[in-house]
């Protein structure tokens, strides 16, 4: 049997919180760098964090890995890499419309639609992110802040005895049409390159994280049903998906 073919554990809100702190700190990590991303690598804070949640929810640690040398280090590492590394274009793209396969035959602007529908049914926007500028939708760093939103949405209904099931079919719609695939062509796109000047830390969790997202998917897929494919068809036909879908 498959890590992703394993039974689904039994949850609670402190698992949901796990689960939810992982997303959060992927987001963290997978945002451009900030001076105090360099000291939480740095003192251990990050993989702390990480590590007490990635046991919470596996039950198993999360590797430790070295620090870059410095701030100058793991941000022009995250630039050349994710920005600019290659005649101007990213090595490695974390925004979901780089990738043709993801668009599936999808006009952009449609697919983006699709995905800030789930953020707008939940009353969510894209923050202002780097410089000022409003984040794109379909950035790694957005899509894992969104999924920690609804795991923590997940935990308080379980905290306070409520049906939790909304949050939890948004979540396997989510990590089925947008996250799995997004993480999963990132790890395809790191593997192909050679010599990539990173941070061990965000090269170890695109390593991770689309493995850890599908057993997520499964775990939800067990409780609440399948992914429904008429969402997807919906969305081929260039309909934003803001319809009442998961209440």
């Amino acid at each position: 049997m498959t890590t992703a073919q394993r039974l689904p554990m039994a949850d609670s809100p402190a698992r949901a919180e796990a689960k939810s702190a992982i997303y959060r700190l992927a987001a963290v990590a997978f945002g451009h760098p900030l001076p105090e991303t360099q000291q939480a690598f740095e003192d251990g804070s990050f993989y702390q964090a990480l590590d007490s949640a990635w046991q919470a929810v596996t039950g198993r640690p999360w590797p430790c890995q070295p620090a870059s040398a410095d701030f100058v280090e793991l941000e022009s590492g995250y630039i050349r890499v994710f920005h600019h590394g290659r005649q101007g274009k990213p090595q490695v793209a974390l925004v979901a419309g780089e990738y043709s396969e993801l668009l599936d035959g999808i006009a952009r602007p449609t697919f983006m639609l699709n995905v800030q529908a789930f953020y707008k049914y939940f009353g969510l926007k894209a923050a202002l992110g780097d410089e000022g500028r409003t984040e794109e939708p379909d950035h790694l760093s957005t899509m894992l802040e969104f999924m920690a939103v609804l795991t923590h949405l997940e935990a308080q209904s379980l905290a306070q005895r409520k049906e939790p099931d909304a949050y939890r079919r948004a979540q396997r719609d989510f990590l089925k049409r947008c996250l799995v695939p997004l993480l999963e062509v990132i790890q395809k796109q790191v593997a192909r390159e050679t010599n990539l000047m990173l941070d061990a830390t965000l090269i170890r969790l695109i390593e991770d994280l689309p493995e850890w997202a599908r057993n997520q998917l499964v775990e939800l897929e067990a409780r609440i049903g399948p992914y429904d494919e008429k969402t997807k068809d919906a969305a081929s036909k260039g309909r934003a998906l803001d319809q009442n879908l998961w209440n």
